[in-house]
This record gives C-alpha cells, structure tokens and sequence, in this order.
C-alpha cells in the first residue's frame, strides 16, 4: 500500500495526490459553468432604435417683427375725430396681450454742438397749462391699437392750432422682459430705444389722414 501511493505521488510529479485532484477538479468545474453559460446564451436581439432627433422649432413668420418697436405717427386733433388720434397695429406688427405700449409726445425741439436738431420727447400722459387751462394729451391701448385723446377742463374748441394740429407721437411697443427691467428709464426715449437695439432710422412714420 505504501509502495502504491509513492507511485502516485511519483506520477503526479511529487505532489500529494488530493491537491492534485483539487486542482484537477477546479479545472473540470470551470470548464463545465463555462459551457453551461454559453449553451444559455440566446441568440442576439434585434438592434435598438436610434434615439429620435429632437423636432425642429417653427419658423417665425415672414414680415412678422417679434421684438420691440418703434412708430412714429403724425395727425390733428379735431372735432370730427372728438379730438382723439386712433391708430391701429398693421399686421407687419405683432404685438401681445403682454407687451407694454408707451407713447410719447414730441413736445419741442433744440439743437445739438453741430446746430443739428433734437427732438425733446415727453411720456405720456403729459400736461400742459395753456391760457385756457390745463390741457392733457392722454392714451389708452390694446394689443390691436392705440388711442390718442386730449383732455381739458375748458372746451376742446378753443385750442389754437399749434395744440392740436400736426401732432407727432412716438409710439414704444416693449415686451414684457423689456418692461419689466427695474433699471430701464421709460421716461427716457433713448434708453428704451437703446434697450429695444432700434436706432432712429428704424423708427417707422406714419402720417395719419
């Protein structure tokens, strides 16, 4: 018997026979979860869908300004229009119910270091004491349009042409974001303008009949 197991542990290159059948098992184990594995394996599923492209936003309308603008509008107070100046958006003009409408009234001019003019620009409402009393230029507005009215504490009747006649309004269309910025000086027609990027040759005018 002890000549049997010297003869073993001879063939197994002097190692003890139980590591050696420890070893020889791991070995048989590993390659039998191995082929367990792959035989478990199903065949590969169809490729996935590609994520979808994110959609495309609309374009903006053609001939549609979204942003703020700037019109200037020229017209007479008179007892036939009840001494109220109305203009309406065109549809070239977009405005929303969120927008904000300031209007202005060139009350004077004077002239810059060159001797070139420069309009002085009130907001409105705005007031003015005449011989006759004071005297308002006022407005109210929507989303389609702007009205311009005097008000008085005399009859309207008794104005001079140089109150009623050919009178320029700028009008300020702002959005919302614009208006509301705490630091901008609406009183100030240069600084909306600069706000809104417009420059004097973009303001629109138009002569009201």
């Amino acid at each position: 018997m002890e000549r049997f197991l010297n003869n073993l542990i001879k063939i197994n290159n002097g190692e003890p026979i139980k590591f050696n059948i420890m070893k020889k098992t791991t070995i048989l184990l590993s390659s039998i979860m191995a082929f367990f594995f792959m035989a478990c394996e199903g065949p590969q599923g169809p490729p996935g869908f590609d994520g979808l492209d994110g959609r495309d936003g609309i374009d903006g309308q053609d001939g549609i300004n979204i942003l703020g603008k700037v019109i200037d509008i020229q017209g007479t107070f008179d007892a036939a229009n009840d001494y109220s100046i109305f203009y309406e958006f065109p549809q070239t003009i977009e405005v929303f119910e969120t927008d904000v409408v300031l209007v202005y009234l060139l009350w004077d001019q004077t002239e810059d270091g060159n001797g070139d003019p420069v309009d002085i620009w009130r907001l409105m409402p705005q007031t003015g004491i005449i011989d006759q009393g004071l005297l308002q230029y006022n407005y109210d507005y929507t989303f389609f349009d702007v009205s311009i009215f005097l008000e008085a504490d005399f009859d309207l009747s008794t104005l001079l042409p140089g109150d009623t006649d050919d009178q320029v309004f700028r009008i300020a269309v702002l959005p919302a974001e614009v208006a509301q910025t705490g630091k901008l000086d609406v009183t100030n027609i240069n600084s909306v303008m600069s706000r809104l990027g417009v420059s004097e040759k973009d303001v629109q005018k138009v002569v009201l009949k």
